[in-house]
């Protein structure tokens, strides 16, 4: 343990020894606040970050000792469920074992080394938080993956990360096995399954079974890298965002304490897919607080198991998406009781002011919005108890310097459209990304004068709220998902019937924005009957890519929109999309 933590977890022990109730029973003994007040201290920029730290080793075993000496409720860390009578209760002292024989199994029969590289594509099983501690302690670094990802996704992510192990489940080790060929670096492939073993692949759960519970952590220092996020751009294949072992394992701290509202009491449900960044932003904001994270398994998005799990179980705080809160407010909420929900938060995208406006009405909990990329942490929120905005993304979140600027970088005043940008000079925060992976010029790009342009557009009015207005590039927000129109236009090109297409965001009062192309027809196709065409090129695209980047609309036109020197003005088309 780090001397700046020993120090504190031993004057805590020691402080604790030899209160006893009035009937001979241990008196609840009082919270670390000091412990958690410096990682918040941290987090916001008022401490200067540790040369060496370690989620894993600085936080969760904190926690295990804390929590064996009654430090902390008794909930459990890390609750499970699938809907159908399975469920998972971990302590902290249980994950800590459960994590530790899953080191050994990395270290051990995957021959993971410090700094190599795994991919994880899981649906919410619990061995997803199992393997991404596990990858703090080897030292590993991890890259998550939604559970959509085609074959053609599957290659492009290995190859280009170079990742030398990689876990999944049963419906995805084919789609694996037909790439891992031209996977050269893919040396080990890891099932979560407790069927019969596949050939090629070793048996997470078997190994798991087997493997000792002692392990060292790996000392790793704050900048190592801790996790790759693969986010899509509006030109060319998606990038490689990197994490540091402290942007994430203590970025999180203060807004998870603040916007989140977490406490050691709390027990914290985020209903996204394991793939996105807001999965790792929820562990690395509720362990840090002593919260417990609770997982429902959700194989699909369904409004009533959302609400009967709300209902059934003692949730006090809840994190989903905009178009999942549009869904939940659609069903008449008089008929569920929420005797435990207290708080409720939301990002991924543009919050609806009739959706806050309604689910507060219906619930009597207020909708806290909060906004954030997979370079940074949390830019922007409405933290509980500051003043909502309706329909505003709240002011800056600390340590982020938070301002609107022009083209050239220059800060423009309150009330004026412009670019969201994070001041990186002459101090770059801690919590911001490493850089996009053997991308300079990408890095290079994102940056102007002493600003990250994060490539949104918004305006900040008088009192520091920001007000966002859209993309000033291309990336489609849809239910959350960042869909790069390069990437559905490319699988569209695959098909014979499509000469060009051109593919923007359309507006949608379920999703906030879809896929739209427009598509100019090869001759061969021009006299095709246009539904069943759009069908047909609508399967294609969910075959050729993740099934959740097909267009929802369709239009066939005779040309597209272009420069002067050839380039398709997507700009216009999305404008006329917005007008109607």
């Amino acid at each position: 343990m780090r001397p700046w933590l020993r120090h504190m977890v031993l004057q805590v022990l020691r402080n604790s020894r030899g209160f006893c109730g009035s009937r001979g029973q241990p008196t609840p003994l009082p919270v670390p606040q000091k412990i958690v007040a410096t990682w918040e201290a941290i987090s916001l920029g008022r401490q200067p970050v540790p040369e060496y730290f370690n989620f894993a080793h600085d936080v969760l075993d904190v926690w295990s000792r804390l929590e064996e000496a009654g430090h902390r409720p008794p909930n459990p860390a890390f609750w499970w469920v699938n809907g159908t009578g399975a469920e998972i209760k971990w302590s902290f002292e249980e994950l800590g074992k459960q994590s530790r024989k899953a080191a050994n199994v990395l270290g051990g029969a995957c021959g993971l080394q410090p700094g190599d590289r795994m991919m994880l594509v899981l649906p919410r099983l619990p061995e997803w938080w199992l393997v991404s501690v596990a990858c703090m302690r080897t030292g590993v670094v991890m890259i998550p993956g939604v559970t959509q990802l085609t074959e053609k996704d599957l290659k492009y992510r290995l190859q280009a990360s170079r990742a030398k192990s990689i876990i999944t489940s049963d419906s995805l080790a084919p789609r694996v096995d037909a790439i891992s060929a031209e996977c050269p670096s893919l040396q080990t492939k890891l099932l979560v399954s407790d069927s019969d073993s596949r050939p090629g692949w070793l048996n997470f759960r078997e190994l798991l079974r087997e493997a000792p519970t002692e392990h060292n952590c790996l000392r790793t220092k704050s900048r190592d890298p801790l996790a790759i996020y693969f986010t899509s751009g509006t030109t060319g294949a998606p990038k490689m965002v990197e994490h540091s072992q402290s942007s994430y394992g203590l970025g999180f701290v203060a807004s998870g304490r603040r916007w989140v509202a977490l406490t050691e009491s709390d027990i914290f449900w985020n209903t996204t897919d394991t793939g996105w960044v807001k999965a790792a932003w929820t562990l690395f904001s509720a362990w840090p607080n002593g919260a417990c994270i609770f997982v429902h398994e959700l194989p699909r998005v369904d409004a009533k198991v959302i609400l009967n799990t709300l209902s059934t179980f003692p949730i006090t705080t809840l994190c989903c998406v905009p178009t999942i809160f549009r869904l939940l407010v659609q069903e008449d909420l008089t008929r569920y009781q929420f005797p435990s929900l207290r708080h409720c938060l939301t990002g991924g995208e543009a919050l609806n002011p009739d959706v806050r406006e309604k689910w507060k009405r219906q619930t009597g909990v207020e909708l806290y919005e909060g906004y954030g990329q997979s370079e940074t942490v949390v830019i922007c929120a409405n933290p509980k108890g500051m003043k909502i905005k309706s329909g505003s993304m709240g002011k800056a979140v600390p340590p982020y310097d938070v301002q609107i600027v022009d083209d050239e970088g220059n800060v423009l005043p309150p009330g004026e459209e412009g670019n969201v940008a994070i001041r990186i000079r002459p101090t770059r925060p801690f919590c911001f990304f490493n850089c996009y992976l053997d991308n300079p010029e990408k890095t290079a790009a994102s940056e102007q004068g002493d600003f990250y342009i994060t490539g949104d557009r918004a305006r900040m009015d008088k009192d520091g709220y920001f007000w966002f207005m859209g993309r000033n590039d291309d990336v489609i927000n849809s239910s959350s998902y960042r869909i790069g129109p390069v990437e559905v236009e490319s699988a569209l090109a695959e098909h014979p019937a499509v000469l060009e297409s051109a593919v923007v965001s359309s507006p949608d009062p379920i999703r906030g924005e879809v896929v739209k192309a427009f598509i100019v027809l090869t001759p061969d196709y021009s006299s095709h009957d246009p539904e069943a065409l759009t069908r047909e090129l609508q399967e294609h695209v969910k075959r050729v890519t993740a099934p959740y980047k097909y267009p929802r609309k369709v239009a066939f036109v005779s040309e597209l929109p272009k420069t002067v020197s050839g380039k398709i003005q997507r700009s216009k088309l999305r404008s006329q999309e917005w007008r109607k």
